[in-house]
């Protein structure tokens, strides 16, 4: 189809895109004060937290990263397809958006990842901050 060529991406075109620092700083801003809200609304909230270490972490591919924090800068903005105030669905289109980033790159989530995601979910379930003292 030659009215194609060129608008469709083939494996390999752009070979490791870079996540938007836009959505760098909205995750990096916005994820735990979001993360509180919703947490006991997603079945599977580790994998989440882990997803944002792994988003972080310099040894995590660039592709990974882009996906993932597109995923959670997703979840971070209050205003998406299904606002997240309205009670009982408005997280549901971010469950499935991070569902589907988190499966596709769950190879890269490390044992280091989930363990860092353990340890924060347990210091907000102590009231504390979920980030390490430094």
């Amino acid at each position: 189809m030659p009215a194609l060529d060129g608008e469709i991406l083939q494996p390999g075109d752009k070979p490791d895109p870079a996540p938007d620092p836009a959505d760098e700083k909205s995750v990096l801003d916005g994820f735990w004060a979001t993360f509180g809200k919703a947490a006991k609304r997603i079945p599977f909230a580790e994998d989440v937290v882990a997803s944002y270490y792994c988003a972080f972490d310099p040894q995590t591919p660039s592709r990974v990263k882009a996906i993932l924090i597109a995923a959670l800068a997703y979840f971070v903005f209050p205003l998406d397809a299904v606002p997240d105030m309205l009670a009982l669905v408005g997280f549901g289109d971010d469950i499935a958006v991070l569902t589907v980033a988190i499966s596709s790159i769950r190879s890269h989530i490390t044992d280091a990842h989930r363990e860092a995601a353990k340890a924060a979910i347990r210091r907000m379930g102590e009231g504390q901050s979920p980030l390490k003292a430094r």
